[in-house]
């Protein structure tokens, strides 16, 4: 992965070194879309495939901008997410661990995640989900949250909704420079280098980041066997984003992304063959990599003087991850992990939109668009587990491989000036099935009260993984390949009232989405008559809440952001609660600009009590489910702008040292604090 790296730092240097001339002049980069405040509400592409407002999208919609990043001081993925409302994070640990993101109380394998628009969820994982805890944010321009079933647009996976993660590109002319180093407790340092720009046809986004942290122990205080080593986590990554237009309106494309993490992790502890629990064992002797390779090339055209406007990428992923822990004398144990990983996606893409305005002349309509195209999948796993603990052996292994094809439809218009409404659907063919997904939604600007109301139905699946259908494991386990997908249907209303107040036009905003999913068909483990196990298709889960949002700006120098999320999560067949769903998640934060160039930034997330598996207080495995307790954090991000291309900047997270366990077993990380320098040229 290292020589990969260095490849693509050396394909970085050369177009930075051909604009170097034309640095000095640059003023310093700028995105018209990073409109933090959100006075103006930003433009979303992910939930309906074309620019569209937020205020009229029908569905649940969080855009995290780049302004938002810095603002924050957020610096992974899991940071950036914490507080997005419909959103629970569950991290496992330190940075590198798991985590799983759940959305309106959905399963976390029931999250679609894109970079760019592309699927990268690991066929290699045994649901198929994506893990949240490796990717930072260096190379990342803007993050679009779809809450809701979005299958009608991009297939498997988007029952709870769709993350998209935008890479940054090159938008101004001339050569723009970033340098970003930072420094702090517990022993960290962070460092970025950012060259961007447009030089005639050509424009260019190279990004390259690496950080070291010593961590913490992630195994809970409370329990006796915490012995306070820390879990370390490394961080490489390089991303060049190239553009060459050919001709106005034609632009061929490139992305390469290269990423490594390593880190330390605990697993903790199971039960024997005869049922007897087993200890976590506290020590740092466990190693996780996580290296991912991403390339992907496109163009994408404007045609019939911008009417027709279609676009065709090829992209390829490959994530390699291991686990290893040899054998310490000190692990009452006795346990050895050696577990690899590894995935391959190729995805093609065709997409379409045209826009009709421009050859349908109507006053009842504006902004109609048509969207249609194709997607061709392709996903690979192999997958090796030798496990031993406590003199038992845990073997299992997947090769196998599974295509998906789509085609899909969609069509959004404005009527009157009042009613925006859109519908998408889509058919898909993957391993003998066919499931046709569909969804409609409307908005209606009641601007006589200053308020939208909003509605929405859809429908969406989940295929199941690979390892559901061709694994082998110990004990007699064998994959199912005649599982079906699972399926979902869902809706939501709501409505969102932004009234203004002396010179401020969005003086306050609030609103509030009921939210209503039910899945069938889920993919279950399940043993089998002749004394082994497989995955069948049993049980079903209903999922219902209410997301609320609030933003007040009493002043040109103070906004003030909160949210509210209730959410009852069941198994529909025992009425029992979802694992790590809490009712409750509430998070409050601010922006404060006391004087000009100085922000102060305050975050505070509250997670409501929910169910797990539980972790007594001497490690032990109880093989219960009960209670696991709430939990509060508090942040704060400082930045000074000393000058205008210099700025200062001071970031703590957990300040108040809260020992939440956002995983029942796995302790949030203790107080961090980074003081950095971030300067544009």
């Amino acid at each position: 992965m290292r020589p990969i790296i260095a490849l693509l730092a050396t394909i970085a240097v050369i177009p930075a070194l051909a604009a170097a001339n034309a640095a000095a002049a640059a003023p310093a980069p700028a995105d018209p879309a990073d409109t933090t405040d959100q006075a103006v509400p930003p433009v979303v592409v992910t939930a309906t495939r074309v620019a569209t407002p937020v205020a009229d999208i029908p569905a649940g919609v969080t855009v995290i901008t780049r302004q938002d990043i810095e603002t924050h001081g957020y610096n992974t993925l899991v940071d950036a997410l914490q507080s997005v409302p419909g959103l629970r994070v569950a991290q496992s640990g330190e940075p590198g661990g798991q985590a799983s993101v759940f959305i309106r109380g959905t399963n976390s394998d029931a999250v679609l995640v894109l970079r760019d628009g592309m699927p990268v969820n690991d066929a290699s994982d045994p649901s198929a989900a994506f893990n949240f805890g490796v990717d930072t944010l260096a190379d990342v321009q803007r993050i679009e949250i779809i809450r809701g079933p979005m299958a009608a647009l991009y297939g498997s996976s988007a029952i709870g909704g769709v993350i998209n993660l935008i890479t940054r590109r090159g938008t101004e002319q001339g050569a723009h420079w970033e340098g970003d180093l930072s420094g702090g407790y517990p022993r960290q340092i962070r460092g970025s280098a950012v060259a961007s720009g447009v030089e005639g046809p050509l424009d260019y986004a190279l990004i390259l980041e690496s950080q070291s942290q010593r961590g913490y122990d992630s195994t809970p205080q409370r329990e006796s066997i915490y012995t306070g080593v820390p879990q370390g986590y490394r961080d490489h990554m390089a991303t060049v984003n190239l553009g060459y237009t050919v001709v106005p309106g034609t632009r061929l494309s490139l992305l390469l992304r290269a990423r490594q993490d390593i880190y330390g992790f605990n697993e903790l502890g199971g039960f024997d063959a005869d049922g007897n629990p087993l200890p976590t064992f506290d020590d740092a002797n466990a190693t996780g990599t996580d290296d991912s390779l991403l390339g992907r090339v496109g163009v994408d055209s404007a045609l019939l003087g911008g009417t027709w406007r279609t676009s065709l990428y090829l992209g390829r992923e490959q994530d390699d991850r291991h686990y290893v822990e040899p054998l310490h004398a000190a692990d009452p144990n006795l346990a050895t992990v050696d577990e690899r990983y590894h995935s391959y996606r190729t995805d093609l893409q065709w997409n379409n939109t045209l826009h009709l305005d421009d050859v349908i002349s109507s006053r009842m309509l504006s902004a109609t668009d048509l969207t249609f195209g194709f997607e061709h999948t392709a996903d690979t796993a192999h997958v090796r587990i030798d496990d031993a603990s406590a003199g038992g052996l845990t073997q299992e292994s997947s090769n196998a491989g599974q295509t998906d094809d789509a085609i899909y439809l969609g069509l959004q218009s404005t009527l009157w000036q009042r009613l925006t409404m859109t519908g998408q659907v889509r058919q898909d063919w993957e391993a003998g099935n066919q499931p046709t997904t569909w969804r409609i939604g409307t908005v209606l600007d009641v601007r006589e009260i200053d308020t939208r109301l909003k509605a929405a139905y859809g429908t969406a699946f989940r295929s199941p993984s690979l390892f559901d259908r061709f694994g082998i494991g110990s004990f007699g386990f064998v994959g199912n390949p005649d599982l079906k997908p699972e399926s979902a249907r869902g809706w939501e209303a709501g409505f969102v009232t932004t009234l203004p107040a002396g010179r401020q036009p969005a003086f306050v905003s609030f609103g509030a989405t009921y939210f209503n999913e039910q899945v069938t068909d889920l993919i279950a483990f399940a043993e089998t008559a002749s004394g082994g196990s497989t995955e069948t298709n049993i049980g079903s889960a209903h999922m219902q809440g209410v997301e609320t949002e609030a933003t007040l700006r009493p002043a040109a120098w103070l906004l003030l952001r909160a949210s509210w999320t209730y959410t009852d999560a069941i198994d529909a067949d025992t009425g029992s609660l979802l694992l790590r769903r809490p009712m409750h998640a509430v998070s409050v934060d601010a922006r404060i600009t006391p004087l000009p160039g100085l922000t102060i930034a305050p975050e505070v997330t509250f997670t409501g009590a929910f169910q797990d598996f539980l972790i007594d207080d001497n490690g032990l495995s109880t093989g219960l489910t009960g209670t696991s307790p709430q939990g509060t954090i508090a942040n704060l991000a400082i930045t000074y702008d000393v000058r205008p291309r210099v700025q200062l900047y001071l970031n703590g997270t957990n300040l108040f040292y809260s020992k939440f366990e956002p995983v029942n077993g796995y302790q949030t990380p203790g107080p961090t604090v980074v003081a950095g320098v971030r300067v544009r040229l």
